[in-house]
């Protein structure tokens, strides 16, 4: 008789939630395998999965355990962006110049690119904003203008996004490389440029050879080592301190095929007033004098005139298309570029601290505990940040439903057959997005911190857990 009780019971709860039960079964197995995994000994680990639909909880452990997030916060920044800015927003950069023209066509005075904090002026990866064509914008504004000749300079106007470009938080060694690449009211190339390198035998000196593009106005000292094969690129960029010259450290595999690292521009506005100088110059308009950007002039006690006449407005691509790289690539640059944008409409001085602000109280009015939401960017770069799984998980449920939300799922990449951003820093790998499990639609992040060994095999191990929910 209590067999048969025993049964029945058994049988109710099957009949109740089998597939809800057998989820949340499986999700606590695996879960429990990656906390007593050897690579976990002296980690913290978070998982917390919602109901995409309704928020419900579906499964969490250590859900309010705040963590550094690494590059899944991106997802925080962009959403808040929809939200703040709207899926059309754009950046305008305006261009002009001061003074006035000659009959003969000599302008007496500077002509001015102001930027209006673009993170896509020049890039590449549209073909609207490649560097070539925004050149040849502002060369045809200036042919129509009748300029012949400029009795001036050339000057990039950064100055909307003010004098700190890089986060506080941020490590001095990711600094001076691409991916720390500092904000800039005026972004020329991503803020970006190639350093190619000339590689010999294990543990000889590696030489720079050039740079693409070419920026004769800095220097480059490299301490860079040949490595055994098989070490990968440990190299570093660290940028220049007082002077132009920049340094390579580290050390870099005898069997890497690029050849090269990507480093940060040091001033972005000065490299695009530069690149507009050089063009002028081949195209027979001379610049009497040398270009110069807000931090240039600057430094000479000089201030940065304004417009006086402006020839055009570049337009950036529409936010739902930057928050695809963005979120693809993973873009820092334009993560914070965004955060402070963020500040900027809330008519803030637009800063860091005042995007993470506006952000911070955004959610708030939504009822997430800014202690949860502990952050110092946007990117997630920063070691500091800390965020819980739950809050990130109840960020993404809150894009669901919006006119904007096919745009920012589209932005998320495609990892283990499952669509969802990446974040992986020094000791920490973090994932967070979306995932149909038996026609239930689910919103998860999962934070794994200070993991031991490779990055790769705990990557596989999270992914074990995170299958559970296919």
């Amino acid at each position: 008789m209590k067999i048969r009780q025993i049964c029945l019971v058994s049988l109710f709860f099957l009949g109740v939630d089998a597939s809800g039960q057998s989820l949340q079964q499986n999700l606590q197995s695996a879960i429990t395998r990656l906390q007593n995994d050897a690579q976990c000994r002296y980690a913290s680990v978070s998982l917390t999965v919602l109901d995409a639909k309704t928020g419900k909880t579906v499964f969490a452990v250590n859900p309010n355990m705040g963590l550094a997030t690494a590059s899944t916060l991106k997802t925080v920044t962009t959403i808040t962006a929809f939200n703040l800015l709207g899926k059309d927003f754009q950046y305008q950069t305006q261009f002009g110049y001061t003074g006035s023209i000659t009959a003969d066509g000599t302008l007496n005075g500077d002509i001015i690119i102001k930027g209006a904090g673009d993170p896509t002026l020049g890039s590449w990866r549209y073909e609207s904003m490649h560097e070539d064509h925004i050149l040849t914008l502002m060369v045809t504004a200036l042919q129509k203008a009748g300029i012949k000749k400029v009795n001036g300079r050339v000057i990039g106007d950064d100055s909307v996004f003010g004098t700190q470009s890089i986060p506080e938080g941020w490590i001095w060694m990711d600094v001076g490389n691409y991916y720390g690449a500092g904000t800039s009211g005026l972004c020329w190339r991503e803020n970006q440029f190639d350093i190619k390198l000339h590689t010999g035998g294990v543990d000889s000196p590696v030489s720079v050879t050039h740079t693409v593009p070419n920026v004769p106005y800095l220097s480059f000292k490299s301490e860079l080592i040949n490595a055994p094969a098989g070490t990968g690129d440990n190299a570093y960029a660290f940028l220049p301190i007082g002077g132009k010259t920049m340094y390579l450290r580290g050390t870099y595999a005898i069997d890497q095929t690029k050849k090269s690292i990507a480093a940060a521009l040091p001033d972005p506005a000065y490299d695009a007033a530069y690149r507009l100088n050089d063009t002028l110059k081949r195209l027979g308009i001379l610049v009497s004098n040398e270009p110069e950007s807000t931090g240039t002039l600057a430094a000479k006690g000089l201030i940065t005139p304004q417009i006086a006449t402006n020839l055009t407005s570049i337009p950036s691509p529409r936010l739902s298309q930057i928050v695809y790289w963005l979120n693809q690539k993973s873009i820092n640059l334009y993560a914070e570029q965004l955060l402070k944008t963020i500040a900027w409409k809330a008519g803030k001085q637009p800063s860091t601290i005042n995007g993470v602000q506006v952000e911070q109280d955004f959610w708030k009015a939504k009822g997430v505990d800014p202690y949860s939401l502990n952050i110092v960017d946007g990117s997630g770069l920063s070691p500091t940040d800390r965020v819980t799984t739950l809050t990130m998980a109840t960020i993404l449920k809150s894009a669901k439903g919006t006119d904007w939300f096919p745009d920012f799922y589209e932005s998320l990449p495609t990892y283990n057959n499952m669509k969802m951003k990446s974040g992986s820093i020094i000791g920490v790998l973090t994932y967070a997005g979306y995932q149909t499990y038996k026609g239930r639609e689910l919103c998860f992040s999962i934070m794994v911190n200070n993991f031991n060994g490779s990055s790769h095999a705990i990557k596989e191990k999270i992914f074990e857990v995170l299958d559970e929910l296919k």
